[in-house]
């Protein structure tokens, strides 16, 4: 609403426009109201006399004082959230936890020699750092020839010319030709990105994915006993937080119950989570679903070893197919039915798999960064390695296999941390053909806390070399086709698990700070900024609505090369931290809405005696949550704290230099490792 002396400035005869002010948030625009049918008057804002135009002054004064107000309030909001970032980081120093007592069982040798080599980069960087701006400050410039500096007296002036000498001469040259080929396999990555994703497109184009054989009158009129026989198996390991909501969901499968039988495979070593489980099976068999609860007291070989010992019961042999569920995966209901179709008339399929979805894809930064990452590991790379090759990494849940299969390929081994990637590629090497479903999806959880997603990460680079240097022999010995062989050995084990944290770590955490201190060896613009950017875009393609965080995407791919390098690494070379196995830690977000409704569901269907038993799960559940939120606190890390530092003086170094492009990437990105290093982007603590 318009103030009112200017309604009383317009009665006393003044011939202005009267002005509203919307003060709408977050913007306030002004609009001229005229009378309908009334002249333009000759003072008056229309007709461009004097008077006009001074009102017309003070009015817009007035906008932009609200606006200088509006602006004012942001920098406000600005300001207290630098605020928050501040305590935050000063509780963390505080508290003193590092990731050095995260996994108080893990081999600290790699990771202790690891970060040690980056601390002595990091004083080097800052010694380097304080003689080039004490060179800047006297005048020496990168154009001033080496033997200038012979003829001077000054011995800090001698100092430095022999610097210059030996950083001309000798580190030069090596760090060119590293950065050449690092440069070279950022180009041979790309384009197999580019490729990924022209194949999603020319997928999309024709409409490419796998239909399962038409069903004929018999099958739509046929009954129970001519359903396959299928096996449902849930592992899981102290994960009281997803459970219930889990098993409910598989048991709420369409499919005839007497064709398909439910394993919870229990390895918890908490014995109040074993027994909530043992309870809520307990409860479902009174319902009728056939659901058995397997515990094991030795854990040997950790997931792979459970699935091999439910396996080897006698009534296995039964069934068709199995399927597999890991404890925080709610499979809708008609799940079956749209995957078990595809393996009829098809003899040699021997995996059908379909993606995830995320039910807190939207909680912080961590989960929407990891989203972006996973849609398109499912939309491109599964998709289009599954419609032309037949071939990918199974994803250890999610997916139905077909029994033969398993045993035509050894079954489940415990060698590796990546279970699921052996069977799969011993499976490929059999001949077997894998089916990947689009438009087949299982709901699930993503880690919420930055710690959590570093152990994930770590498992799943590491287990991928280890496997590597087990099946090599294997892949040349084997029978499949020699272009088969090399797009297993070159593509995918070689370019994208060994190279991609290779180059990734090297290229833009080593080399380009070391470039900035030894300016005779360049990287070009186009590898710092251009090239990534344009893979970013690509990335994001299949998560539109994540364009936004672009940036930020961009950047943490780089913070989290830190942990995929060494994890490669550790794997490679059979390090101790490369068989480390935990348990990705659930939020049981997506549990805390669906147990209500699971109750008010199953109090109505169930016998008067058995729904107080419900009733105590639901208090049980509640209570150790608590108790599990005391234990949890955040943390910092070391190495990318050291290597945000690292970036920061090799950004200030490249202020002397005057290098645009490379400052403000080695500053955002050292921010970025300033930001993961003090454990502010995930789940935070209080």
């Amino acid at each position: 609403m318009a103030p009112s002396w200017w309604g009383g400035r317009e009665a006393r005869g003044g011939g202005g426009t009267p002005v509203v002010v919307k003060m709408e948030n977050p913007n306030w625009s002004i609009s001229e109201v005229a009378a309908s049918g009334a002249e333009v008057a000759p003072g008056s804002p229309a007709g461009g006399g004097k008077a006009g135009r001074g009102k017309n002054a003070r009015q817009i004064t007035w906008v932009l004082l609200l606006r200088a107000h509006r602006a004012a309030g942001r920098l406000t909001g600005a300001a207290s959230a630098a605020l928050a970032v501040a305590a935050a980081a000063r509780r963390r120093v505080a508290a003193g936890r590092t990731d050095a007592d995260a996994a108080p069982g893990e081999s600290t040798a790699l990771r202790a020699r690891f970060y040690g080599c980056i601390r002595v980069f990091l004083v080097l960087s800052m010694l380097l750092l304080a003689v080039e701006v004490a060179a800047y400050l006297q005048g020496w410039h990168l154009e001033v020839e080496v033997p200038g500096f012979l003829a001077v007296d000054s011995l800090f002036a001698a100092a430095y010319g022999g610097w210059m000498r030996v950083r001309l001469e000798y580190l030069a040259p090596p760090l060119q030709f590293l950065t050449n080929a690092c440069v070279v396999l950022f180009l041979i990555q790309s384009i197999d990105r580019l490729v990924l994703c022209l194949g999603c497109f020319w997928i999309k184009l024709k409409g490419i994915k796998p239909e399962p054989m038409a069903a004929g009158k018999e099958d739509v009129e046929a009954g129970a006993e001519d359903f396959p026989m299928v096996l449902v198996q849930m592992p899981m390991c102290n994960e009281r937080e997803v459970y219930q909501q889990s098993i409910g969901a598989v048991c709420g499968l369409d499919w005839p119950r007497s064709n398909f039988l439910i394993q919870v495979l229990d390895d918890s070593d908490d014995a109040t989570t074993s027994a909530l489980i043992r309870e809520e099976v307990e409860k479902w068999q009174r319902e009728g679903v056939r659901i058995i609860y397997r515990h094991r007291v030795i854990r040997d070989g950790y997931k792979a070893g459970n699935l091999k010992s439910a396996m080897n019961c006698s009534y296995v042999k039964d069934y068709e197919f199995v399927v597999i569920f890991d404890a925080d995966f709610q499979p809708q209901p008609d799940f079956l039915k749209r995957t078990v179709p595809h393996f009829k008339g098809k003899d040699d399929v021997g995996l059908v798999q379909a993606r995830w979805s995320f039910v807190n894809k939207d909680e912080n930064l961590l989960t929407r960064l990891q989203n972006i990452n996973l849609c398109f590991h499912f939309e491109v790379e599964q998709q289009v390695n599954g419609a032309f090759l037949n071939f990918f990494g199974f994803n250890g849940t999610a997916g139905v296999w077909r029994i033969k299969a398993l045993e035509d390929s050894g079954g489940w081994m415990e060698r590796t941390t990546v279970e699921d990637m052996d069977i799969a590629v011993r499976a490929h090497l059999k001949g077997w053909k894998f089916l990947f479903l689009n438009d087949v999806e299982c709901q699930c959880e993503l880690p919420e806390s930055y710690e959590a997603y570093r152990k994930q990460q770590h498992r799943w680079h590491s287990g991928p070399m280890q496997l590597f240097r087990l099946c090599f022999v294997d892949i040349i010995k084997s029978k499949i086709g020699f272009w088969k062989k090399c797009n297993l050995i070159f593509l995918f084990f070689l370019l994208r698990k060994l190279i991609l944290p290779f180059y990734s770590f090297t290229l833009f955490c080593v080399i380009l700070p070391m470039t900035m201190f030894v300016p005779e060896a360049e990287l070009p613009a186009w590898v710092v900024c251009y090239i990534p950017a344009t893979m970013s875009i690509l990335n994001i393609l299949p998560a539109p609505k994540s364009f936004p965080f672009i940036v930020p995407y961009l950047l943490f791919e780089n913070t989290m090369s830190v942990t995929k390098f060494n994890a490669m690494i550790s794997g490679l070379f059979q390090l101790g931290s490369a068989y480390e196995w935990v348990v990705t830690k659930k939020s049981g977000r997506s549990s805390e809405g669906d147990l209500v409704a699971l109750v008010e569901k199953h109090s109505k269907q169930q016998r008067v005696g058995s729904a107080p038993n419900l009733d105590a799960l639901t208090k049980e559940e509640s209570n150790p949550k608590k108790d599990s939120k005391k234990k949890k606190h955040n943390r910092i890390y070391r190495k990318e704290l050291a290597l945000s530092f690292l970036l920061l003086t090799a950004a200030a170094r490249s202020v002397l230099s005057a290098q645009g492009i490379h400052f403000y990437f080695l500053l955002f990105q050292g921010v970025s490792f300033l930001v993961v290093g003090l454990d502010l982007i995930g789940e935070q603590v209080e």
